[in-house]
C-alpha cells in the first residue's frame, strides 16, 4: 500500500546537541527563524549572486515559520573528529574557504533594518559568519565544501572571524581537551599554515592571537549570558562544562601568546 501523497514529507533529524532543532526534507533544511533572519537571508542572496556558492540557498520560511535552506550534501564533522578533519589539507581548505567568503561579503550592503545575532564589531570590514568550526562546515572526499549556519553572521573585523577558526582547526587547546589538541609546536606550526592559506596581512598576524583569547572569554560571557536569559541550550553547556573548557583554552592561548605569535611572523 502506498501512502496518501497529501501527508506531510518524513523529517529527518539533522541537530547534534546544539542549539537549534534543524531537520531535512528532501532537499531542503528547516531551521528555526530569529529576529536576524531576514537579514541572514539577504546575506545569503548577495553572496550568490556573488558567485559564491560555498552556502545554502535561502528559500523563504515554510508553513510552520521555519527558514527554508538549501540542504547540502556531504558531512559535517562533530566531536570526536574524524581523521579527514584534522589534516593539513583541511586547515588550508578551511582557510581558503573563510577567505573567499570574507571577500564576498565585502561589498554586501545590509537592509536598511539590518538586525543581527551579534552586535557590529568595529572595524566592519567583512561579514564575519560568527562560528567557523567543523560542525558547520560540509566535507566531502575531495576537501571542505561549504559554510553552513549563518545565524550568528554579524559585520566585523577579518581576524575576529579567523580567531575562533583557527581555535577550532589549529586547534588552540590545552593538553586537557580531548576533543582535538596537538602539542604547542603543532599548533603552531598548523597556525602558520592557516594564516598563509587565508593570505592574512602583517597587522592582523600579531592581532591573531589575542584575539583568540578574547574571542573565548567573549563566548564564555555569551553562554552565561543567555542562560540566565532563559535558554535550556546554553544551561545545558554549562551544566557539561564547556564554559570551563574554553575557559582552560583561552588562558592555554593568553600562556603561549609569545610562541604563537611568533610563529606567524
Amino acid at each position: 500500500m502506498t501512502g496518501d501523497p497529501r501527508e506531510a514529507p518524513a523529517e529527518e533529524a539533522l541537530s547534534d546537541g546544539g542549539v537549534n532543532d534543524v531537520v531535512r526534507i528532501g532537499a531542503t533544511v528547516r531551521r528555526p527563524t530569529g529576529p536576524w533572519t531576514a537579514t541572514v537571508h539577504a546575506l545569503l542572496d548577495h553572496l550568490r549572486e556573488g558567485g559564491f556558492t560555498a552556502a545554502p540557498r535561502a528559500h523563504g520560511r515554510d508553513a510552520e515559520g521555519r527558514e527554508v535552506l538549501d540542504f547540502l550534501p556531504g558531512r559535517v564533522a562533530h566531536y570526536p573528529l574524524a581523521d579527514h578533519v584534522r589534516t593539513d589539507a583541511t586547515l588550508r581548505a578551511v582557510g581558503r574557504l573563510l577567505r573567499d567568503y570574507h571577500d564576498a561579503t565585502a561589498d554586501f550592503v545590509p537592509p536598511p533594518d539590518a538586525v543581527w545575532y551579534a552586535p557590529v564589531r568595529q572595524p566592519a570590514e567583512v561579514v564575519c559568519h560568527g562560528d567557523v568550526a567543523p560542525y558547520n562546515c560540509v566535507f566531502d572526499d575531495a576537501g571542505t565544501v561549504a559554510l553552513i549556519d549563518f545565524d550568528t553572521a554579524h559585520p566585523g573585523p577579518r581576524v575576529w572571524d579567523l580567531a575562533y577558526a583557527a581555535y577550532r582547526f589549529a586547534p588552540l587547546s590545552h593538553p586537557g581537551n580531548d576533543d582535538f589538541h596537538l602539542p604547542l609546536a603543532e599548533q603552531a606550526r598548523r597556525l602558520r599554515l592557516f594564516a598563509d592559506a587565508y593570505g592574512l596581512g602583517a597587522a592582523d598576524r600579531e592581532a591573531l592571537v589575542p584575539t583568540a583569547h578574547e574571542r573565548l572569554e567573549h563566548l564564555v560571557h555569551h553562554m552565561h549570558e543567555r542562560a540566565a536569559a532563559g535558554s535550556a541550550a546554553f544551561a545545558g553547556h554549562i551544566a557539561a562544562g564547556h564554559d570551563a573548557l574554553y575557559r582552560a583554552d583561552a588562558a592555554h592561548i593568553a600562556r603561549h601568546e609569545a610562541r604563537l605569535t611568533a610563529a606567524l611572523r
